[in-house]
């Protein structure tokens, strides 16, 4: 027949929108057309087609070849649709059958040779294949990422002849294996990661009520008392990720061009951008429209250190993820939509030499450098950040205390399964973490007693807080009492709460704003 029909996927943010290639050969001069929105690296796919089809000792039509790339209004990019191309163009010309072509989805970018590599985006493609019940046929280089997919028969080519055979009326090729996908946990659940960190007592303590709530973290300090070190311990802090995130995940790696690998599954993201990164490469975007780092961090840690060395604009366009839990960047033809649930995390100095409050060493800042230092960071945005932790120098005596054994730090050896019950309470309360409880969950979750909502109301007036911050605050006191194993939200909680806000307005807000309540949280 003239006429061959033949299954793909395009690559639309983490999302594989169905493609279908029809081809149709007629008489007249031998020609190829394309048509469907296929954009400049598609339509050069004529050309790697009919190379790799003479390279395999097939025949190229010489016919008129007319190929439609279905729907019209999704834009295509990249070398994915090569080998479904010239499959279609082989259907058409009845070398190979199409019968079960009909049943397969087909990725692929063809070499002159005939070889086809690898492409990116795979994840999500067999995963809406497996959703219509069809099989895939993938580049041989993409097996590791289709071993994560369960339940999804995926079959392995590396040459044109090779998926041509595959087609033809032998065996085929042999179905790829799916790997034992389990996270080695071991070691995790022994002892918190923080007890090989000295002192910081207060910034671990926030530590573990940001991984128990989701809750973001804003840690001040000079250079070199251990910001750092406190943020990469954060990940080992989170429980692993259920099936569903890590299936996302790798998805979102997939699209991303990075490894995905059997042996990270389960593992929460941990992304450190250097401050020198560009929006685009920050929130996604670029003229392929790339997930950004706020996406690669989606149900992980996204870490900012030196937090004030990044562009003004490039931390204000973080203010709708960190809102939304997703971000969408529009073009004029089209939009895409990134998942970005994550926990931020940021590091940064009190002033440009580091030293402002320091107990040992001389601030050299003039005040107008400091306020200079410090614009970067806007209201909003710190209005999104729950925990305010200072990071103060430590004593000899406290930084080699992990030596001695003398004083060992009592409530902060919090294991990682009092996180996850603390976690699993949330989940099967609200069906999310505190830190993503809206206004009408807020209300029926977290409700005051009359000595609670006094406390409230006296932070809420002298702290000036904003209706985001009050509401992430009552969000903040309803995980200290989750993690500690109160019912109820009580006093102690809204005050340990407010003791996390004290710190913008001390060295980070308004000169004219009130200092925050005298209300100290519990010893603990």
């Amino acid at each position: 027949m003239s006429l061959s029909v033949v299954y793909t996927r395009a690559n639309q943010g983490v999302d594989a929108p169905l493609v279908t290639v029809e081809t149709h050969l007629s008489n007249g001069l031998p020609s190829l057309s394309m048509v469907g929105l296929p954009e400049t690296a598609v339509k050069e796919s004529r050309e790697r087609v009919r190379s790799a089809i003479i390279n395999a000792g097939l025949e190229f039509p010489a016919r008129r070849i007319t190929i439609n790339l279905a729907p019209a209004d999704i834009p295509k990019s990249g070398g994915r649709y090569d080998l479904a191309i010239a499959l279609s163009i082989l259907a058409a010309s009845e070398q190979i059958a199409a019968r079960r072509l009909e049943s397969t989805e087909i990725l692929g970018e063809l070499a002159l040779s005939g070889e086809i590599r690898r492409v990116q985006g795979v994840v999500p493609a067999i995963i809406a294949a497996r959703g219509n019940t069809r099989e895939v046929l993938i580049p041989a280089g993409n097996a590791d990422e289709a071993a994560v997919v369960k339940g999804a028969l995926c079959y392995g080519a590396a040459t044109l002849v090779d998926a041509c055979q595959h087609f033809g009326a032998g065996a085929g090729l042999e179905p790829l294996p799916t790997v034992s996908l389990s996270h080695n946990d071991q070691g995790r659940n022994t002892a918190s990661p923080l007890s090989a960190i000295s002192g910081q007592q207060q910034a671990k303590r926030a530590l573990v009520i940001s991984a128990a709530g989701g809750h973001n973290l804003l840690m001040v300090g000079p250079p070199g008392t251990g910001k750092t070190l406190l943020a990469n311990a954060l990940p080992k802090l989170l429980p692993t990720l259920p099936e569903d995130s890590s299936l996302e995940v790798a998805a979102i790696r997939s699209v991303a061009g990075h490894p995905v690998e059997a042996a990270q599954w389960g593992e929460p993201p941990f992304r450190a951008p250097h401050h020198s990164a560009s929006s685009a490469a920050i929130v996604g975007g670029g003229r392929s429209l790339n997930p950004g780092e706020v996406t690669l961090a989606h149900a992980g840690v996204l870490f900012l250190d030196e937090l004030t060395e990044f562009k003004r604009h490039v931390l204000e366009s973080m203010r709708e993820p960190l809102e939304a839990g997703h971000i969408t960047i529009s073009r004029a033809d089209y939009r895409v939509t990134f998942p970005s649930d994550f926990l931020l995390v940021c590091a940064m100095n009190p002033c440009p030499c580091g030293y402002y409050g320091d107990s040992e060493r001389q601030c050299s800042c003039t005040p107008d450098r400091i306020a200079r230092y410090l614009e970067k960071i806007s209201g909003p945005l710190l209005d999104r950040i729950d925990l305010h932790v200072e990071v103060a120098r430590l004593s000899y005596q406290e930084l080699m205390q992990r030596n001695t054994h003398t004083e060992p730090e009592a409530g902060l050896d919090v294991t990682l399964q009092q996180i996850e019950r603390c976690r699993r309470l949330q989940l099967a309360r609200a069906g999310c973490l505190n830190a993503r409880l809206n206004a009408r969950q807020l209300h029926d979750i977290c409700p005051l007693s009359a000595g609670c909502d006094a406390l409230l109301k006296k932070v809420v007036e002298k702290m000036k807080l904003s209706a985001r911050a009050c509401h992430r605050l009552i969000k903040l006191a309803r995980t200290i009492a989750d993690l500690d194993g109160r019912a109820e939200i009580e006093t102690q909680d809204i005050a340990e709460a407010a003791s996390y806000r004290g710190l913008s307005l001390r060295g980070l807000g308004s000169p004219h704003a009130a200092p925050a309540p005298s209300v100290a949280p519990p010893a603990r």
